[in-house]
């Protein structure tokens, strides 16, 4: 075995993993818990209304 072969066997393993990931990442079974996680910045926002809403009663009370 020359390195040349040692190159092509792990060129294929590279090629293998790199399918894998992209058949994992646009499987359906992930695109709600995939749309969940996209939408985690924008939920934030609603966290802070609501802290703001609360500490804004807190100070009139």
């Amino acid at each position: 075995m020359d390195i040349n072969t040692l190159r092509g066997i792990s060129t294929i393993l590279v090629m293998i993993a790199f399918i894998s990931i992209c058949l994992w990442a646009y499987s359906s079974k992930r695109k709600k818990n995939f749309d969940d996680a996209a939408n985690l910045p924008f939920e934030d926002e609603e966290i802070a209304k609501r802290t703001l809403i609360d500490t804004e009663k807190r100070d009139h009370e």
